[in-house]
């Protein structure tokens, strides 16, 4: 069964063309595995650039997005198949539904947003899929921050131990394919 990737990622190239050059990478590796791409459904900036890399190597690219951005003309109509929902809270949701695993790419604000969503879905158990951060330089003063919340006891350790990083797309998704949900403690009475 084709196992579908959902990457979370920027509408905006950002300021580096590594960001640009790994997003060609981690789409063409999603097609020559014969992977899904499930994502937001843009046509502007990492998205477009993912989406059009996963079709240019023959693989199929699924996009959720809501109907005030199909309005604002960032919709990607070119792509496998476009689902158009009423609101980000039903993108959301589907993107979560149709994923066996996520990867965060950079991006802004609704990257961390869509990110944190889903790796707190998983520690508190609403989900046992693998969340991964492609792009470890991009990523580093985040992880930085969230050791620091574990070294402060916001944070578990074996929970951060939970989220895979990368800077290599085959090794994340085997990383991802080989992932086994620990059993977290999800809950310490004090």
């Amino acid at each position: 069964m084709k196992k579908n990737i959902c990457v979370f990622c920027g509408a905006s190239e950002g300021n580096r063309p590594e960001y640009r050059m790994a997003a060609e990478q981690l789409g063409m590796t999603i097609a020559k595995q014969n992977r899904r791409l499930i994502y937001g459904g843009g046509n502007k900036g990492l998205m477009g650039i993912i989406a059009n890399a996963v079709l240019t190597h023959g693989g199929e690219v699924i996009g959720i997005i809501p109907e005030r951005l199909v309005k604002a003309e960032t919709a990607h109509h070119g792509i496998t198949q476009l689902e158009v929902v009423d609101n980000m809270h039903q993108r959301k949701a589907r993107l979560t539904e149709l994923a066996d695993g996520f990867i965060a790419m950079p991006g802004g604000t609704g990257t961390l947003e869509e990110l944190f969503e889903v790796w707190t879905g998983m520690q508190i158990g609403y989900h046992e899929k693998p969340v991964a951060l492609y792009n470890s330089e991009f990523w580093q003063p985040m992880l930085n921050f969230l050791k620091h919340a574990v070294q402060e006891g916001f944070i578990r350790e074996n929970f951060y131990q939970t989220l895979i990083v990368s800077d290599v797309a085959d090794a994340m998704l085997e990383k991802m394919d080989n992932f086994i949900p620990k059993e977290l403690e999800r809950w310490v009475k004090k």
